[in-house]
């Protein structure tokens, strides 16, 4: 079994860093539906801004808002206004194929991007 990425959120903006809220990213509804994140799910949080690199887990935020708010400790690491990245993975064997999506700063689906994850790579 190997860990797999099979979603992705890529130069997603932080709208709001919340050192008082108890930990998690939050993130839009539509956004997680896009790329087929749930709720609770544990996500690696990489930031193109400062190098920055963490998991949590989801938070389910308002449809249709953009919103990516790092939460709790998290919110130390990586400030408002940052770009990152989100990924989850999948604990498999079998060959995945990711939902990747690209926004814009305001956290809006610009594409679904292809990206290719095989697991049987021959070394030539």
């Amino acid at each position: 079994m190997r860990w797999i990425m099979r979603s992705k959120i890529h130069k997603a903006t932080v709208t709001e860093a919340n050192l008082n809220y108890v930990g998690s990213i939050t993130i839009d509804k539509d956004l997680i539906e896009l790329v087929g994140l749930k709720k609770g799910e544990k996500v690696q949080i990489v930031s193109n801004t400062s190098g920055a690199r963490l998991e949590t887990y989801v938070i389910e935020g308002d449809r249709g808002t953009g919103e990516i708010c790092m939460n709790g400790a998290a919110s130390h690491l990586i400030k408002k206004g940052e770009e990152i990245i989100i990924i989850g993975y999948e604990l498999t064997n079998e060959d995945i194929s990711p939902q990747v999506i690209l926004v814009n700063e305001n956290n809006q689906l610009v594409e679904f991007l292809e990206e290719s994850v095989e697991m049987n790579h021959q070394i030539q």
